[in-house]
């Protein structure tokens, strides 16, 4: 095991070198105003494309949080915190155009993305330009692969593709499985990966099929699937394709579970399965209905803030649940004060080796970050299931040993 400095111990024995980095930071990250200093945070979000409705809930949380806590003290003086908005528009071809947008606007860190391959394509230019990023949902393992620039607050792929096998196992008595993936992007096809892996050596068997970009007919892949004597379907993708393949599995009369990761934790889907006997599930990493104190706060204050704004409203599907994706953001944004606070800086660099330090107690759980990777310590997933226009939570899932 790795050993982790606590929060209140990182800042005592950086007190002196933090007051130092502060004045060196000030030029580069913060710029004056009437109201005193500021540091900027990027925010990273597809608010279009087919990740868009996604980006839209992970953005809310972010925006939320910043409600909450407006202001960060750095090196004993009061800073306003400006949330810096681009659309990478959930294109691996605009990711780059977006994120060099945020090292022009002088950003100290930045949050997200909503999908990985965003993530992963703006990567090298946060790190070229000595700018940290937090994800917060981005689950693909390469996001942070070689890049001590990047870390994430969510658990990633291969554990998710595995504690999905496992359901599958577990809840089922699943022997054969059907996986769909979209051809080409990261998230997905590499999620089917993991699942595909770990389904087998639990000793299952695997049907696997990709389907082209654009692709609004999915009977054949559902026949494909029945053909197979599948006894689910696990289908990664955006939830503009999840839609239409809950729909047509519905019409097809596919009465077998159809399973995914955290991306189908959507109004999406919930409005895709109203109405009919399909069952879905996903996994997901936070529960509106968790009962502890920390979580409980944030959903109640969360709901209220959603409640008091109609585009708000708008942008979490038209209802107020609480969606995982903001619940991660949330997370991403007070990470991301707790390291400034503990570099004493809006220095990049400096807040980067603050945040191998940070032990911030979550609403999606403890985060600390692995010593080498940057990535979320975490070994537990939800389970929900869409049921006639909301989640119920099913289990939590960890992965056999």
């Amino acid at each position: 095991m790795k050993a982790f400095i606590s929060r209140r111990d990182f800042l005592k024995v950086s007190g002196a070198a933090a007051a130092a980095a502060a004045l060196a930071g000030c030029s580069s990250g913060s710029s004056g105003s009437a109201g005193g200093k500021t540091v900027k945070i990027g925010v990273f979000e597809p608010a279009s494309g087919d990740n868009g409705a996604g980006g839209k809930q992970e953005v809310l949380g972010i925006e939320y949080a910043n409600s909450v806590a407006p202001t960060v003290d750095i090196g004993g003086e009061t800073y306003n915190v400006e949330l810096v908005e681009v659309d990478n528009q959930s294109s691996t071809d605009k990711a780059v155009t977006a994120a060099q947008e945020l090292v022009s606007k002088k950003v100290s860190v930045v949050l997200g993305s909503y999908g990985s391959g965003v993530s992963i394509a703006a990567a090298p230019t946060f790190q070229s330009a000595s700018i940290p990023a937090i994800g917060c949902s981005c689950t693909n393992p390469a996001v942070t692969e070689a890049n001590p620039y990047y870390f994430r607050v969510c658990f990633l792929d291969p554990f998710q593709g595995s504690v999905m096998a496992n359901f599958a196992k577990d809840e089922f008595g699943a022997a054969n499985a059907y996986v769909l993936s979209m051809l080409g992007e990261d998230y997905g096809s590499g999620l089917a990966t993991y699942f595909v892996n770990a389904f087998e050596d639990l000793g299952g068997t695997v049907t696997s099929e990709q389907f082209p970009e654009g692709t609004s007919d999915f009977s054949a892949y559902i026949q494909n699937a029945i053909n197979a004597g599948a006894d689910l379907i696990f289908a990664p993708c955006a939830t503009t394709y999840a839609a239409q393949i809950i729909t047509q599995a519905a019409s097809a009369g596919f009465d077998k579970p159809i399973t995914a990761g955290d991306t189908w934790e959507s109004s999406v889907i919930l409005d895709a399965q109203k109405g009919t006997s399909v069952q879905v599930y996903c996994s997901t990493f936070f529960d509106e209905n968790d009962d502890s104190g920390a979580a409980k706060e944030f959903v109640a204050g969360f709901k209220e803030w959603l409640n008091a704004d109609s585009q708000k409203l708008t942008n979490n599907g038209g209802n107020d649940i609480v969606a995982a994706v903001s619940a991660l953001g949330y997370d991403a944004y007070m990470t991301a004060l707790e390291a400034i606070k503990a570099a004493g800086s809006t220095d990049g660099t400096a807040i980067k080796d603050a945040l191998f330090g940070v032990d911030y107690d979550g609403v999606t759980g403890s985060i600390t970050f692995d010593q080498t990777t940057g990535d979320a310590n975490k070994d537990m997933a939800y389970i929900k299931k869409a049921d006639n226009g909301a989640f119920s939570f099913v289990k939590t899932q960890s992965v056999e040993g």
